[in-house]
């Protein structure tokens, strides 16, 4: 049986915890700040963790980073 290959796209995009749950970068902060109020910019910082929907869809693309 042949080795299941990770997604490159996911694998540039996500990062696991040691807890299992999938870390990913703020969406919404590329463009057009000047709309979005003080308090999203402040709260949209760093990183996030994705839902356990979202998750679940990463975590098929990168099945060795469990």
């Amino acid at each position: 049986m042949p080795k299941m290959k990770t997604k490159s796209g996911a694998q540039k995009r996500f990062s696991m915890t040691a807890s299992g749950k999938v870390k990913a970068g703020q969406a919404g902060k590329r463009h057009g700040m000047i709309k979005r109020t003080k308090k999203f910019i402040r709260d949209a910082r760093g990183t996030t963790i994705l839902s356990d929907q979202d998750s679940r869809i990463v975590k098929k693309y990168m099945p060795y980073d469990r």
